[in-house]
């Protein structure tokens, strides 16, 4: 039994067909979220909810048989505490303003896609792996943040109220260059003046213009080159990292799960030879006694 729950677990099909089950419930959710469509198919939906449900649950009880004589390694991998977990949360009696709880834990059986495809979850796993390096780059990032926003509103507080007001504004407004999103028509308001470029319809803002010619080129152009083009791929080469590592490490837990499986099939067939000995050596026992019995009785009968 425990062998068929093995193949079953490990299967194409059947993981396809759990794949198949969570791209269902995910539409579920979807539709869940249109009031006219609730009120149509709300019993439809419920009744095909609550089998998506039933199948999380055989699907888990298969991994779990799956393990036996060792069924706690089953939550040896995070994947499979996530898994239950969330099955586990469906079935509270939750109500009233609590069905929010179990809305969120329909929402993240979505979530159960990332466990069944290994490439989302070498993509996953390399995130989590980066969060370390990505939060010393984020300080590094917000530092130079700093120093700009800070510097920007020394230099153009007055000529560029709208961007460089304050420290905060000076803020969003770099975040704004730094995503490129129409950052040359900050840098020519500040370069040319607010009176000769950008503060059409605001000139009553436009107290104090001032052209800070290239040296704002110079300000601007910097700040995206290093915020941009050099910060921000450190994340890129921190995320590739953390992917290569994912990668090995999938490779050892794949090999250790063969390593295991091999182990557990060696150690059954010794049982299965050791009881095969057992119950040869309790016959010849049986044999041995019923031999003696009748020495027994034959040297009854010479006497």
């Amino acid at each position: 039994m425990v062998t068929i729950l093995k193949v079953v677990a490990e299967s194409t099909r059947f993981q396809n067909f759990i794949i198949g089950v969570i791209l269902v419930a995910g539409i579920l959710v979807g539709v869940q979220t249109y009031p006219s469509m609730e009120a149509a198919y709300g019993h439809s939906i419920h009744i095909a909810d609550q089998i998506i449900l039933w199948i999380f649950v055989g699907e888990a009880l298969i991994k779990l048989g799956a393990k036996w004589p060792r069924p706690w390694r089953y939550f040896h991998d995070p994947w499979n505490v996530f898994d239950f977990i969330i099955v586990a949360i469906c079935f509270l009696p939750v109500g009233g303003s609590a069905i929010a709880v179990l809305r969120l834990a329909r929402l993240l059986r979505v979530m159960k896609l990332v466990r069944a495809l290994p490439e989302l979850r070498i993509l996953v796993t390399a995130l989590l792996k980066s969060v370390p390096s990505m939060f010393y780059i984020s300080v590094l990032l917000f530092l130079l943040f700093y120093l700009y926003a800070c510097l920007g509103t020394f230099m153009y507080q007055h000529n560029d109220p709208i961007h460089f007001k304050n420290l905060q504004t000076a803020f969003l407004s770099l975040y704004r260059v730094a995503t490129l999103e129409d950052w040359t028509d900050i840098m020519y308001i500040n370069m040319q003046g607010c009176a000769n470029y950008g503060y059409g319809g605001n000139e009553a803002l436009c107290t104090a213009s001032n052209a800070g010619g290239w040296p704002a080129a110079f300000f601007f152009s910097s700040f995206t080159l290093i915020a941009t083009m050099v910060i921000l791929n450190l994340f890129i080469g921190v995320v590739m990292n953390g992917m290569n590592e994912a990668r090995e490490e999938m490779k050892q837990e794949l090999a250790g799960e063969a390593a295991a499986a091999v182990s557990d099939g060696f150690g059954n067939d010794v049982e299965a030879q050791v009881t095969a000995i057992m119950e040869r050596l309790a016959g010849l026992v049986s044999q041995i006694q019923e031999i003696h019995t009748e020495l027994e009785g034959l040297q009854e009968r010479r006497r």
